[in-house]
């Protein structure tokens, strides 16, 4: 019996890019190696899947097969005492936080959403709030399960000889299949989180205020308004953090409040219902400035709080565009791109702007660098869209800055290649039995 059923409803989170697949859903790890010998004879090019957050293409491999990981979420040991947790690759963030919470730990690096698998997160390297001071997800894998195309696993640490452990963190899925593994986590006193907003009226003080941050607070992060102008240019709201020494260790329940039942139309996202957004939120921050106390919810994953919120940007959804440009050109590489994009009253009401530090991760595709890192949201208005993020490339390129593959959908293999100088480093160790959309497109010479 073929384990591979073609499905037509496989589509990227941005809501851009849909195409068929043959996909596979194995419910224990014993099936995988038998699974992905059998998706090779039957010619398939492979890739694993988890939870689809991931915004463009390097999660998608049409026409090919895709395995389906989500069923292989099971924990395997937690052990207090060294802080390490083993699950399996399918296990998403949510479900470990609402066992480790308990125990008076953490995850010591989490994206902007709870959704994604720990695969998926190993495969893209993510960041957070605390990039200047833990890196990546990366350097807090100690161990994983890594299974070729040959139906092999290996057991792979980060003092792996082979290349193959540094290959994978942030690998995008091309090396095989991460089947488990075993991170590190964090001590915590409490679940709940001290919190400080600061609203900032222009681009040079959100500098002056992530600089004055970094030694006093764990997690920093900005959100921007991104359509304002002239002096106000890069105004919005500074938010800093750290976890609270004292208070309950149970979690809150969780935040998603509504789940929106169906895309909105697409004039739904226009420059007047954004703008009109952003002077609320703006208005709504200066209110509610100054030091609060909240759970790790509202403050981790603000977005979780509406369920399939991509619909709101219409059945011709959108695109993320996350770069990171170096600190020594950040001020006024960023300053271009915002005064392009507030030109072009494309904007969006996820804004996000923060600095990445200088901790350093194993993997050869990570992409956080020292710098600064800027997160947008663009609804899919067509080449009016594609040529405002063709600007943004430029500016990006000269700063020596670099795109996110995990939010891209349309970078050039030019724009790639010039970004990531290890990438021919990491092809030779590409397994010649996967590949994603992501990698055809931008591994081309």
């Amino acid at each position: 019996m073929n384990p591979f059923s073609p499905s037509d409803s496989i589509r990227s989170w941005g809501g851009v890019l849909k195409a068929p697949h043959h996909v596979a859903r194995p419910g224990w790890r014993s099936e995988l190696s038998r699974l992905v010998l059998s998706g090779r004879q039957q010619g398939y090019r492979l890739l694993a899947c988890g939870l689809r957050r991931s915004y463009g293409d390097s999660g998608l491999n049409p026409h090919e097969g895709l395995i389906d990981m989500t069923g292989l979420d099971r924990m395997i040991t937690l052990d207090p005492a060294t802080r390490r947790i083993r699950v399996e690759a399918g296990a998403s963030f949510d479900a470990i936080l609402q066992v480790i919470v308990r125990q008076g730990l953490f995850l010591p690096v989490t994206p902007g959403t709870r959704f994604v698998t720990v695969g998926g997160a190993i495969a893209n390297d993510v960041h957070g709030k605390n990039h200047h001071r833990h890196g990546t997800i990366g350097r807090w894998v100690r161990r994983l399960g890594l299974l070729r195309s040959d139906g092999l696993e290996l057991d792979l640490a980060p003092d792996d000889p082979s290349g193959l452990f540094q290959a994978t963190i942030g690998g995008l899925g091309l090396t095989g299949v991460i089947t488990w593994a075993e991170i590190e986590l964090m001590p915590i006193a409490s679940a709940m989180m001290d919190v400080e907003n600061i609203p900032f009226g222009k681009l040079d003080e959100f500098f002056t205020l992530a600089a004055d941050s970094e030694d006093a607070f764990d997690y920093t992060v900005s959100w921007i308004d991104c359509l304002s102008g002239g002096e106000r240019l890069g105004r919005g709201i500074f938010t800093r953090g750290n976890h609270a020494g004292t208070g309950s260790i149970l979690p809150d329940r969780g935040n998603t409040l509504l789940t929106m039942p169906v895309n909105l139309p697409g004039l739904a996202m226009n420059r007047y219902s954004i703008s009109a957004f952003n002077a609320l939120y703006v208005w709504n921050g200066r209110r509610k400035s100054g030091t609060a106390r909240t759970g790790l919810h509202p403050f981790f994953y603000p977005l979780d709080s509406i369920g399939r919120w991509n619909r709101m940007y219409g059945r011709n959804g959108m695109y993320q565009y996350q770069s990171v440009v170096p600190a020594a050109v950040q001020k006024e590489a960023t300053h271009d791109m915002l005064k392009a994009i507030s030109a072009s009253g494309q904007g969006s009401f996820l804004a996000v702007l923060k600095t990445f530090g200088d901790v350093a991760s194993p993997g050869l595709l990570s992409f956080p660098a020292p710098g600064t890192t800027l997160a947008l949201d663009f609804p899919n208005r067509g080449d009016v869209t594609l040529k405002l993020m063709g600007r943004l490339d430029a500016i990006v390129r000269e700063a020596g800055g670099r795109l996110y593959p995990a939010k891209d959908g349309r970078m050039s293999a030019a724009m790639f290649q010039a970004g990531y100088p290890a990438w021919q480093e990491f092809a030779k160790y590409v397994d010649a039995g996967f590949s994603s959309h992501f990698w055809k497109r931008v591994s081309q010479i």
